[in-house]
């Protein structure tokens, strides 16, 4: 059985110059591909951006700077006004978001009451994840 969690969420991109501009995004947890969360951002001049971000790192990112690459992620301030700064290297460019912390690590939360950590394995759907590497599907 696969179930899903789903969220919106508004962010904010920051340009080079520092200006925030807001940017619609869409999280997608699956139960059966529990070691990741999908981020869909809405760029109105390109359309829909997926980005796949490890639920581990996202969770890490949450409590410390973490990650390396082309995914680092930071939290800054504390309570209500807390952020997390989502860090993306993309070929076409850097990228840095903001999102509000509360809000996302209550979603975040939930995945992990979904699918605890120390049941990854058992819920991660391989036949599938299989079937569509050797077919070609995504």
């Amino acid at each position: 059985m696969t179930t899903c969690l789903d969220h919106t969420l508004d962010m904010e991109l920051v340009s080079p110059l520092g200006t925030r501009l807001p940017i619609p995004a869409h999280l997608l947890y699956r139960s059966q591909d529990p070691l990741v969360v999908e981020f869909l951002f809405h760029d109105p001049a390109r359309g829909p951006v997926p980005w796949v971000i490890s639920r581990e790192l996202l969770a890490r990112g949450m409590l410390a700077p973490s990650g390396e690459g082309d995914v680092r992620i930071r939290p800054t301030g504390t309570g209500p006004n807390a952020l997390l700064h989502l860090l993306l290297t993309p070929p076409g460019g850097p990228a840095h978001l903001i999102a509000p912390l509360p809000a996302l690590k209550h979603w975040v939360f939930r995945t992990y009451q979904l699918v605890p950590a120390a049941q990854e394995a058992e819920a991660l759907d391989l036949e599938t994840h299989l079937d569509r590497f050797l077919n070609g599907a995504s």
